[in-house]
């Protein structure tokens, strides 16, 4: 007999606790049930994990089920088989004495089977004058029965993970495959992005993956590959979206050359029909004074002075790099990859970056930079914003605060270039334009 307590893989419990739960499900069973035992035992192994039935625990099963003389476990035939251990281990491939009591009282954990024991702890069967069986002691297989329902229920469950499994897997794969093409995609050909980061970021997630996963943590590595996956392609969409936007705007502005000059006129000194206007008091003060050529970035860089901080060595000495550091600013602010798409095909690429760089200058005082940059946005598909006053609106508040300004060299040839100068690159009539009275 087995000892009162065994280790189950749910831990060390009671034997008795478990026999009298066994024996309860028994006499619960429905009455008359017929059921092919190799089907219940086909059943039982797709089910062994939820059961917590070991390999081992199931071959010795099989040896059981083998001493059944019948292919239908039946309450007529009875329940209880009576085989010796020699017998068993035989047919359990020559297991030894040990190791058959510890996976049979594993098997009686598990509720798989109820041990009927004699009064001298003797398997045998007693029958009556006609042959039948009245009184057996040895294993009762009566459970098989009455939680058939309750193990294809388990072996359902299971076969549904394992096929979630599968297909998280496939994901996983595709997900990685996808991931390592495009960050070789954008710095093959050159995309503004910070690709060392999203390299770092991909082998950080790759590092947590186990050799074997499981479902729980196969779904939760898709997941941070998935969010890393959306920010690379985003990285991407953005840059090719930036190129055709550049490219449509440039004919767009040929045609309004050629086709009007007048208009282009009135639209160059703020006098069109609309008037821009960025929706706060600082930013419209120069709104018809200034003009609308392309701004400079060592003047952007000035006004802006903590966006070189984000760049990489402390310097931003081309467009290009101004607009890498854009990548690192977004999810700094918060602002999502749809809103500073959007502000790129309405704003241009340029313009949108000038414009985050300007909000992220204010800092505190823009208490939602994602809606403040969608609100630009929309006033600049209307024609009512530009990025000349809110730039100018951050030079004269440096200038208001005491810094001064000077004006770059002619040959220096970095200020122009984003290299920084000291003091302010802005022109003597600029800075008495924003000293005048408002």
């Amino acid at each position: 007999m087995e000892n009162a307590m065994t280790t189950t893989p749910f831990g060390r419990r009671p034997m008795s606790l478990a026999m009298l739960a066994s024996q309860k499900v028994a006499r619960d069973a429905p009455k008359g049930a017929r059921l092919n035992k190799w089907k219940v035992f086909h059943t039982v192994r797709e089910a062994r994990v939820a059961l917590g039935a070991s390999d081992r625990g199931l071959a010795i099963l099989n040896a059981l089920l083998t001493f059944y003389p019948e292919n239908e476990l039946a309450e007529e035939t009875g329940f209880v088989v009576w085989p010796s251990n020699e017998q068993l281990i035989a047919r359990a491939n020559g297991i030894s004495p040990a190791t058959l009591r510890r996976h049979l009282a594993v098997l009686v954990d598990c509720g798989l089977i109820i041990r009927r024991d004699s009064p001298n702890g003797k398997r045998f069967a007693r029958k009556g004058r006609g042959g039948q069986v009245e009184q057996a002691y040895g294993f009762d297989l009566s459970p098989l029965v009455a939680r058939a329902a309750e193990f294809e229920a388990m072996a359902e469950m299971i076969a549904e993970e394992r096929r979630a499994l599968k297909c998280a897997r496939e994901r996983l794969t595709l997900l990685r495959r996808d991931i390592v093409k495009m960050i070789e995609a954008g710095l093959d050909e050159g995309v503004p992005g910070d690709w060392a980061t999203m390299s770092r970021v991909y082998r950080d997630i790759i590092d947590r993956l186990p050799r074997v996963p499981d479902l729980a943590m196969a779904e939760d590595i898709c997941d941070a590959l998935s969010l890393l996956h959306e920010d690379v392609r985003d990285t991407l969409e953005f840059h090719v979206n930036s190129q055709k936007t550049n490219a449509n705007e440039s004919h767009a502005e040929r045609h309004k050359q050629n086709s009007n000059p007048d208009s282009q006129f009135e639209s160059n000194y703020g006098l069109g029909k609309k008037p821009e206007a960025s929706g706060s008091a600082d930013e419209t003060d120069n709104l018809h004074s200034l003009p609308k050529r392309n701004m400079p970035l060592a003047l952007v860089l000035d006004a802006c002075e903590g966006w070189r901080d984000l760049a990489k060595g402390g310097t931003i000495r081309n467009w290009r790099e101004f607009l890498g550091v854009a990548e690192i600013a977004r999810p700094m602010l918060g602002v999502s990859p749809s809103a500073w798409r959007e502000a790129a095909d309405v704003m241009g690429d340029k313009q949108a970056a000038i414009t985050l760089a300007a909000i992220y200058q204010r800092g505190e005082a823009v208490v939602s930079p994602g809606g403040y940059l969608r609100n630009l946005t929309d006033r600049a598909r209307d024609g009512q914003f530009s990025v000349w006053p809110m730039v100018m609106a951050l030079l004269r508040a440096r200038i208001e605060a005491g810094n001064a300004m000077q004006t770059p060299k002619p040959d220096d040839d970095r200020a122009g270039e984003g290299g920084r100068a000291d003091g302010l690159s802005v022109s003597p009539a600029l800075a008495r334009s924003l000293k005048r009275p408002r």
